[in-house]
């Protein structure tokens, strides 16, 4: 049976009692009667609307379901009805019937523990909640740990029951997401490409291509990156940086180029200060991403050092914080809320049209922002 709470809000949508008088209406009296006697725990059911609309159980049925023999008037009442009543389908009765579980799975493990907290991958992951729920479909976080109970990420998924699953951050040479990648769920990876796997991913040669242009042309040539860890986003990123600066003739030497690691400004103030100690330091430093531009300003400040007036900087993911540091940041901002989105209506596609979807990589572009940390030379 498909059922729902019956609360005293979902009553407000009706008039009032004195205007109540046809059949329909008397069982809308009736269930507000029941409310008022503390039978709140009462369900509304199919047959409670059927009542109330005075229609059949199965008109009733068809209608929720998208039937389409039915008339206009009817459908109207019906949905009507059901809105005023608080009425949404049961979770386990439909999936019964559509064997749907309508459940996202998302696999999402940072390395830096920040979880939430980390804020490219928050915005990105609410604006995936945000377009999953509109189009009827709720995420479950997916984890190797339930209960104290040890599991692949491919069992926790089967034990949920998801129809799919977005891989938004994880070690993919791990053999646990390989095995997911490769099992009969269907897939969407964020920021990296799977054979026979769908994907978003943000455009990080173009990018950083666009920040080391702009670099350039404030007429620095002598630019260091602190990349984060050895990832495909990481790649990407060094590409555009290099292929970039060789397109100006300008050659970067091997010790201007360092690893750190993203969300870090330990490891990023480390390799700011091996930077600055060199015999020619560089102009201008290109950091991981927004968070680690705070390493390099600390290890600035404790030398003396002002940006943009001694050291120029960068960061990359166009952060809330980098609009509050003085000077505001020169950055990338990465579209969270597109790729998000379309990392959705990916999943649901792949879920819903088994027989017609082809995989496809889709390029989500970032967006220069210049800010006011790269001082023209």
């Amino acid at each position: 049976m498909i059922v729902h709470i019956f609360s005293t809000e979902c009553l407000a949508f009706f008039t009032s009692e004195k205007e109540l008088t046809g059949e329909r209406d008397v069982h809308i009296m009736k269930l507000r009667k029941r409310v008022r006697r503390g039978e709140a725990a009462e369900l509304v059911t199919i047959k409670d609307i059927s009542k109330a609309c005075g229609v059949s159980a199965s008109t009733v049925s068809k209608v929720l379901n998208g039937y389409t023999d039915i008339s206009k008037e009817t459908v109207e009442n019906v949905f009507r009805t059901a809105e005023a009543m608080g009425y949404t389908p049961n979770a386990a009765a439909r999936m019964l019937k559509t064997n749907r579980s309508h459940s996202l799975g998302v696999l999402f493990v940072d390395e830096m523990q920040s979880g939430l907290r980390h804020e490219y991958f928050s915005a990105m992951l609410s604006s995936l909640k945000d377009e999953a729920e509109r189009l009827g479909y709720d995420i479950t976080f997916i984890s190797r740990n339930l209960g104290g109970r040890s599991m692949s990420y491919l069992e926790h998924c089967r034990y949920r029951k998801c129809d799919g699953v977005v891989i938004a951050c994880v070690d993919f040479s791990d053999p646990a997401v390989t095995d997911l990648l490769r099992s009969e769920i269907p897939v969407v990876t964020v920021d990296y490409t799977f054979d026979q796997r769908g994907a978003v991913v943000s455009d990080n040669v173009r990018g950083m291509s666009e920040l080391v242009e702009y670099i350039i042309s404030q007429g620095h040539h002598d630019l260091a990156y602190i990349y984060g860890e050895m990832t495909s986003v990481t790649r990407n990123r060094l590409t555009g940086f290099y292929r970039t600066c060789e397109s100006h003739g300008i050659q970067i030497p091997d010790d201007y180029v360092r690893a750190a690691r993203f969300h870090d400004p330990d490891s990023s103030a480390r390799e700011t200060r091996a930077l600055l100690e060199l015999k020619h330091p560089p102009t201008c430093i290109l950091y991981p991403d927004d968070i680690c531009v705070l390493g390099g300003l600390s290890e600035l400040e404790r030398r003396g050092l002002s940006v943009p007036e001694d050291v120029s900087v960068a960061g990359y993911d166009g952060a809330l914080l980098s609009k509050a540091l003085r000077p505001p940041l020169t950055t990338i901002r990465q579209d969270t809320d597109t790729l998000g989105k379309r990392a959705a209506d990916f999943i649901i596609d792949a879920i819903e049209h088994k027989k017609t979807y082809l995989p496809r990589q889709e390029l989500i572009p970032g967006r220069l922002i210049p800010g006011g940390s790269v001082r023209r030379r």
